[in-house]
């Protein structure tokens, strides 16, 4: 083994959610990807709603023209119809993905059927199961079976240095499978945990590190380590197809409900806009007291960006997960070019 090949071999390089972070991490995840998407909405429109009534007791803006609120009620109407036009076409999309020929929906049908007789087989059991966390869960816990097969495999090896670098290897493959399993046993496929979690397993790098390992020292490790590692890394590779296809279905559910919630919202925030430049239309100005007037704008205006937090809300979530699972297989983008251990150059021994 080259002296390249150290404890950072083992370093994972990938997102893996559900590791001890600093408070301001932990916050920043819990707004991008764990915290309830409806109650992330409402802190948007809650915020604007102060930030309004604060502008204005500063003085930085005032609620006394007619003109440029009317102008801006206007703008609002023609804004909310453009956004819930704009949903009503992402929903229709994902429809379109649902619409197939006998041909189409026979051949996607043999695919799915296919890809479930391969984990029942690498699971050793009679069906994988129906419900997608259970069936994500059943891989897992075969990605931990094979890890410990071949850390007995190895254990009487004679190489020291490589028994105790695939040690250490199964070792974090255990932990980071009893942390994901620990979690999908408590959740169902409806919550985003699940798929939080699925996210967040850094199969990525586990498969780049078996591979190195697999092509580095498979002519001289036992036969039975041999077999344990290919086994972990047809495991590995199924888990990667396993968590493409968990997180299409839940986006797609995702994406389903952001344009149920859209319409929902787009009626109160556009009767919203419009009562806007109603009070405004009396030739004597505003019908409410000035008082009062600041409260019921910056609420109302509230009510008119519903559409806008939903899209922020659902949009930063779905981004943040397709961003964190770009790679498929041992395509690490996120990881810097020159870090890790492994150099690797042409006709490399």
């Amino acid at each position: 083994m080259g002296s390249s090949e150290t404890d950072e071999t083992l370093e994972s390089h990938g997102t893996e959610i559900g590791k001890r972070t600093n408070s301001l991490t932990r916050l920043q995840e819990w707004f991008l990807v764990d915290g309830d998407r409806l109650f992330i909405a409402a802190l948007v429109s809650v915020a604007v709603f102060s930030l309004f009534l604060v502008m204005n007791e500063v003085g930085f803006i005032a609620f006394s023209n007619d003109d440029s609120i009317t102008r801006l009620a206007g703008g609002m109407i023609a804004g909310t119809f453009s956004l819930v036009t704009l949903v009503v076409s992402i929903n229709q999309l994902i429809l379109s993905q649902e619409f197939a020929s006998a041909g189409g929906a026979r051949e996607q049908l043999e695919g799915v059927m296919s890809f479930r007789d391969d984990v029942a087989e690498t699971a050793d059991v009679p069906a994988s199961p129906a419900s997608p966390t259970r069936l994500l869960e059943l891989v897992v816990e075969s990605i931990n079976h094979h890890a410990t097969t071949l850390d007995d495999a190895v254990s009487r090896y004679d190489d020291d240095e490589v028994r105790e670098l695939i040690d250490k290897y199964t070792n974090s493959i255990e932990e980071s499978t009893e942390r994901i399993d620990d979690t999908l046993e408590h959740t169902s496929f409806g919550t985003f945990r699940a798929v939080s979690a699925a996210v967040g397993y850094d199969a990525a790098w586990q498969l780049y590190v078996a591979k190195h390992l697999r092509g580095r020292h498979g002519d001289s490790l036992p036969d039975d380590a041999v077999d344990a590692l290919d086994d972990l890394i047809g495991t590995l590779e199924l888990f990667n197809t396993t968590r493409e296809h968990f997180k299409t279905t839940y986006l797609q559910r995702e994406l389903t409900r952001f344009s149920q919630l859209t319409i929902y919202f787009g009626v109160p925030a556009i009767l919203a806009a419009m009562t806007i430049g109603f009070m405004y239309a009396d030739l004597t100005g505003p019908t409410i007291s000035a008082v009062y007037l600041p409260f019921v704008v910056s609420a109302l205006i509230a009510v008119v960006i519903t559409p806008l937090s939903l899209l922020v809300s659902y949009i930063l979530r779905t981004a943040t997960v397709t961003r964190r699972t770009a790679s498929v297989g041992p395509m690490l983008p996120q990881k810097d070019p020159d870090a890790g251990p492994f150099s690797v150059s042409y006709d490399d021994e």
